[in-house]
């Protein structure tokens, strides 16, 4: 269940019309695009195969045509306006695209069903670039989470429904009246959605497609983390559209199951994207926990290779409907692997988008997400084509096209991640922060969630920066000694995280001054620095002397000064009582550890002063 803070983001005003309207449009162009598919299944003649294929090209070549131009438009103009045209726009298409389901006439169904690629394309921009303004950053990722599940949650119902209503007397009069009735409602909601002024007034327009588009990715290129997000988000569509379009013939082939098995395994693969956006949202914290990325990542591979030994030997001579199946738990493997992805990919999915709203520039963010729109329609594209030739051209079977994506799956996230040693720090660190110990928080909401600090913390063990690192989700270079920092191994992972290695001046006067350097670097660049006043790990478990360092570093990068505090861990093995660190007998597993950050301290603020603070924070713990 999602954080008590992530459910009230749908009740204020900022937040909830806009999630409404959003919805809206998912299940209103997934409810007339299955009924124009249902209608050209089965009441055209013959061609049927063409018409569904040129329909599926019909919808998203506006992505391609639209999307920048979609991002240039949510730049120059108030969003919640440009938001309330497109979907009075959405309310025309679905009037007239009422008379043409009614009519049968397959021309005028073929273009409405690209005007409403169009509007969609059009609505992708704003839709995503108006959270930033509307949201606080620690509110970010649960707004993506509830989109990303809303998304797939409206795709489901509105494919559901068309079923549904399709096979009513006078279906398609039901359902033209309902896509118009949708359109209004989400119109209605659009009127609610608060004003967003323009983040580039003064660009200048360009009606050209791609106007931007390489000037846009050279930018992306010079923020590594955003172009690969960019492409790890778009390799996601590539993955779920490939799945997503073997639904039908996997069911029939390899399960014996009728269209409701079908039906079935899009509800679970929605459902699962849904909890696994809900997941997201939690683990976060409230700021954006990059570290689910990899385990995202890691869970696509497994349950989607999985899915390839999961596949039932033996096909039922009779179709099966989802109840018998159910009922004979011979795919309940396959049902798990299918909720499983969908898991693994809400986690995937909420922090990178994330990512791409907080760091690109505000001026640029919509045309960046125009242009990761334009990226994932050409990675929907590429599926089709990549499931052709490994289908028909390789003759592979389905189950082993599962596990050639999974394969694929993991050679991407390498690729991404060696791209991006970010990603994997982070996890890392995520990681040794929550198996080994049992970590509370007190006062994060003091950790600025922009902008530059220094954040001084006491020294208790060979874990405290990444107790540190865990808890915060913001990343955070931290000061370390430089003998550890070149220790074999550990060194790769020290560089990873951007550790910045010092010793005295009188052992190495250029690591010394490096150190300051890129402390000044780092705090320049508005990132969080954290050191460790003391020097040394405590030998009895209390705070040492501040060391002057601290001064030299607010003398120059006048910051505000973020005191920590880690109780809990003297008495640990990797601290040093009753002897050095790591040479005793570990004596308990999990511990409870409390970090505590208090209030931000003036620049100004002396050694002492800080290190009165930090006790002060810590109390009597230990």
């Amino acid at each position: 269940m999602m954080a008590a803070s992530a459910l009230t983001l749908l009740s204020k005003r900022r937040f909830g019309p806009f999630f409404a309207t959003q919805a809206c449009g998912a299940f209103n162009d997934n409810l007339f695009k299955q009924a124009i598919l249902l209608l050209v299944t089965y009441r055209l003649a013959e061609g049927q195969a063409l018409m569904l294929n040129i329909a599926a090209g019909l919808f998203i070549l506006p992505f391609f045509l639209l999307s920048m131009t979609g991002g240039r438009l949510a730049d120059k103009y108030e969003k919640s306006g440009l938001i309330r045209a497109i979907k009075m726009a959405e309310v025309a298409i679905m009037l007239f695209g009422g008379w043409a389901l009614v009519s049968g006439s397959v021309p005028a169904l073929m273009a409405l069903l690209c005007l409403m690629g169009a509007q969609s394309a059009l609505f992708g921009p704003v839709k995503y670039a108006i959270l930033p303004q509307h949201l606080h950053v620690d509110e970010l990722v649960a707004g993506n989470a509830w989109v990303e599940a809303g998304t797939f949650l409206a795709i489901l119902l509105g494919t559901m429904s068309a079923g549904i209503l399709y096979g009513m007397q006078d279906g398609l009069w039901v359902i033209s009246v309902a896509v118009v009735v949708v359109a209004v409602l989400g119109y209605g909601f659009s009127r609610s959605i608060p004003s967003a002024p323009p983040n580039a007034p003064d660009l200048e327009l360009s009606w050209h497609p791609f106007a931007g588009f390489r000037s846009l990715l050279d930018d992306a290129r010079r923020q590594p983390a955003i172009l690969n997000s960019i492409l790890a988000i778009s390799w996601f569509w590539f993955l779920g559209a490939s799945y997503l379009t073997q639904f039908n013939l996997y069911t029939r082939d390899y399960l014996g199951g009728d269209p409701t098995v079908a039906t079935l395994m899009l509800t679970l693969f929605s459902i699962g994207i849904g909890l696994g956006s809900a997941l997201a949202s939690v683990l976060s914290r409230g700021g954006i926990e990059l570290a689910l990325v990899p385990i995202g990542a890691l869970g696509l591979t497994l349950a989607g290779g999985h899915l390839f030994w999961a596949t039932p030997d033996q096909v039922p001579h009779a179709l099966q409907t989802a109840g018998q199946l159910w009922v004979s738990g011979e795919a309940g493997a396959v049902w798990l692997d299918l909720a499983l992805i969908g898991v693994f990919g809400g986690l995937y999915i909420v922090p990178l988008y994330a990512l791409v709203q907080h760091r690109a520039e505000p001026r640029e963010r919509a045309r960046i997400i125009g242009l990761n729109n334009v990226l994932n329609a050409l990675f929907m594209v590429a599926s089709a084509l990549f499931a052709i030739l490994v289908l028909s051209g390789l003759e592979l079977s389905l189950p082993q096209y599962f596990l050639v994506l999974a394969l694929m799956n993991a050679v991407v996230a390498v690729y991404i991640f060696w791209q991006v040693p970010e990603f994997v720090a982070r996890f890392w660190v995520w990681l040794v922060g929550h198996t080994l110990y049992r970590v509370r928080h007190e006062g994060m909401e003091n950790v600025p969630q922009t902008g530059a600090a220094l954040l001084v913390c006491n020294h208790v063990s060979y874990m405290d920066a990444l107790i540190i690192g865990g808890s915060i989700t913001r990343p955070i270079r931290f000061v370390m000694d430089w003998d550890i920092y070149r220790a074999p191994v550990l060194n790769v992972f020290f560089r990873l995280v951007k550790a910045i290695p010092i010793c005295s001046e009188k052992r190495n006067p250029d690591v010394y001054h490096a150190a300051f350097e890129a402390i000044h670097k780092a705090l320049s660049d508005g990132e969080l620095v954290c050191i460790f006043p003391e020097g040394r790990l405590t030998t009895d478990g209390e705070i040492g002397v501040f060391r002057p360092g601290v001064e030299r570093i607010l003398a120059r990068d006048p910051v505000p000064v973020i005191p920590v505090a880690l109780c809990g861990l003297w008495g640990s093995f990797f601290s040093h009582k009753d002897g050095h660190a790591l040479t005793k007998r570990p004596r308990r597993f999990w511990s409870h550890v409390l970090l505590k950050i208090g209030e931000p301290m003036p620049p100004t603020s002396a050694a002492g002063a800080l290190r009165q603070r930090v006790a002060a924070l810590r109390g009597d713990a230990r």
